[in-house]
């Protein structure tokens, strides 16, 4: 079942840095609401009370309800960008995607494994979780919370893979290759190999020179 969330905002006709850094002055978030082929409509949020739910929800895969000053009905949205101050913890923008009763929506669904596999328990083995979140294709009234996948099963040297999964109900398609693999069981030494492989090819060179000062946000 979808999970919900409200927000109230005001319509904003201004738009510009200058304008965006006036309102935040003010204790308000500049923010826009796009998608089905309605005109953007610029909005503003209380910053604070944005920043409490966005901390208090799976933002990812939640339903904002918007309920707009002057719009009459509330819009369902998905948060579709969140644009965060470099230096501090203050919102600077945020994107809002419009939805449509019934016309279906890319959104990324939370995994979370259950139980303890026997591998672990018996086998002196490690549960690695590959797969954080799956990119799936959903009628928005039938958005998942997450996909909670059973490893109680699971022993040493064995995978769980995306086409095992059993889809919810409404959930049309996953996002990634039928082989990839969720989660895994090893001996502890191969765990300790792949970690140091994946922090090898995920590490970036550091940038020098760069004027982050000046990515405080752009608005439009």
């Amino acid at each position: 079942m979808s999970m919900h969330a409200t927000l109230k905002a005001d319509k904003r006709d201004a738009t510009g840095k200058g304008v965006a850094r006036k309102l935040r002055a003010a204790g308000r978030v500049p923010a826009v609401v796009y998608g089905q082929g309605e005109e953007a409509l610029s909005i503003t949020l209380d910053a604070a009370e944005t920043l409490h739910l966005f901390h208090n929800i799976s933002v990812e895969n939640t339903i904002v309800d918007l309920t707009v000053e002057g719009e009459g009905e509330s819009f369902q949205t998905l948060v579709r960008e969140i644009q965060m101050h470099p230096h501090r913890p203050d919102l600077v923008h945020v994107d809002f995607y419009r939805l449509q009763k019934g016309v279906k929506v890319d959104v990324e669904i939370p995994v979370h494994l259950v139980g303890t596999p026997e591998g672990v328990k018996s086998g002196g083995g490690v549960l690695q979780q590959v797969i954080h979140e799956l990119p799936v294709s959903v009628i928005p009234s039938k958005i998942p919370d997450s996909f909670e996948v059973d490893v109680s099963a699971l022993q040493v040297g064995d995978s769980l893979h995306v086409s095992e999964l059993t889809l919810p109900d409404g959930v049309e398609e996953i996002g990634l290759e039928p082989e990839r693999t969720i989660c895994t069981v090893v001996l502890p030494r191969a765990a300790a190999a792949d970690d140091a492989e994946d922090d090898d090819e995920t590490a970036e060179p550091e940038v020098i020179g760069a004027d982050d000062s000046s990515n405080e946000g752009g608005e439009g």
